[in-house]
């Protein structure tokens, strides 16, 4: 492939990913906006973000831009990251906090927050069907499911007794080593090692997580006087938490999986590859 094919791909590459972003992408820029204008003095921001977020969702669906497939996954997201949520701001725990008032909320959290777990899920379910995900050596969902089970009881548990998070890592890699994710761009199925490509989300996760940190969306203990930036060990649970959403996205999607040139070749009847020989 030529340097000027070559670019071309790598710009529809990040085209892509962009359009599988675009609902992320959307509660960011309404964070940082309204981090710095909001003028809507009768209506609470975290409210607003709320409201932003349920229109954006509508206005997708509506575009056919989403599938309801895909708003489904949103909704199952929001569920479950809700729980953690009202868990890890209790009282007792306080891992992070919601400095601003809110009418539309569940305890301490403010119900949009939901959708910023959401938007993980939202970007994992879109860029599946866009990149036409493929894989080889992937792990049987029943193992998968159970592996993200132990993480999320891991989040809750590790407040109280052992954390496992490096045991539950080292589980991952044993599990999806020899797993690829193979993803078309224009024609041509690429690939890369799926342990890698969940690094790299994780990556532009905490990315945009300190973004959210910085326009006050939701801080952190040591950030109550003063923004700081998010230690580069909360890629530690981002990358989990990747994990987690991937596994789910799968119970909704099918998993193809690609065979290996050695595999067909042990599949074709052994007249055909003496004939070869």
């Amino acid at each position: 492939m030529n340097v000027k094919k070559l670019a071309y791909e790598f710009w529809l590459f990040g085209i892509k990913q962009a359009s599988a972003s675009m609902f992320g992408g959307f509660l960011l820029a309404v964070m940082l906006i309204t981090r710095y204008w909001y003028p809507i003095e009768s209506l609470h921001r975290y409210d607003f973000i709320l409201i932003a977020a349920i229109a954006f969702q509508c206005f997708l669906l509506l575009a056919k831009l989403e599938t309801w497939r895909e708003a489904m996954v949103i909704v199952v997201f929001h569920v479950v990251a809700t729980v953690m949520e009202l868990f890890k701001t209790s009282a007792d725990i306080g891992s992070w906090s919601y400095p601003e008032e809110f009418v539309f909320g569940i305890g301490n959290v403010p119900l949009f927050a939901g959708f910023m777990y959401s938007a993980v899920g939202s970007y994992i379910a879109r860029i599946w069907r866009i990149f036409n995900f493929e894989y080889s050596h992937y792990p049987p969902k029943g193992i998968t499911l159970f592996l993200v089970a132990l993480i999320y009881a891991n989040f809750f548990t590790h407040h109280y007794t052992t954390d496992f998070r490096w045991v539950l890592l080292a589980l991952t890699v044993m599990l999806f080593y020899r797993t690829n994710i193979y993803f078309k761009i224009i024609k041509t199925h690429r690939h890369m090692p799926i342990l890698l490509g969940w690094f790299l989300v994780a990556l532009f996760i905490w990315f945009a997580e300190n973004i959210a940190t910085y326009s006050n969306v939701w801080i952190y203990p040591n950030q109550t006087t003063g923004w700081q930036m998010v230690p580069l060990a909360k890629l530690n649970a981002w990358y989990l938490l990747m994990l987690l959403s991937f596994v789910l996205v799968s119970l909704v999607n099918s998993v193809p999986i690609r065979q290996t040139k050695q595999r067909v070749q042990e599949c074709q009847p052994a007249t055909t590859r003496l004939a070869r020989s």
